[in-house]
């Protein structure tokens, strides 16, 4: 919700550096729909996959919580077809 916008990327600004992972946020608040880019590489060490992971799960719980959708604009992909029973 749109009313709650701020505080979702607030709070996954704070997360993303919190636990020390590359994860620019932007998004079009027009319409309350943001992205966190979270990449990954081969090389990454698995305890940062770990922590990049977490916040993309923190992130998808925070919005869901919040009355959003874990899809936006983009529907789903592989990696959130988990997330779908919860939201709905």
């Amino acid at each position: 919700p749109l009313s709650k916008f701020a505080d979702l990327i607030t709070d996954t600004v704070t997360h993303v550096k919190e636990m020390d992972v590359v994860g620019p946020c932007f998004g079009h608040a027009g319409d309350g729909n943001f992205h966190c880019i979270l990449p990954l590489v081969d090389d990454d060490s698995e305890e940062y996959k770990e922590r990049v992971h977490l916040v993309n799960d923190t992130l998808i719980q925070r919005t869901i919580a919040a009355g959003g959708t874990c899809t936006g604009e983009h529907g789903i992909g592989y990696g959130k077809i988990k997330s779908l029973t919860q939201q709905y």
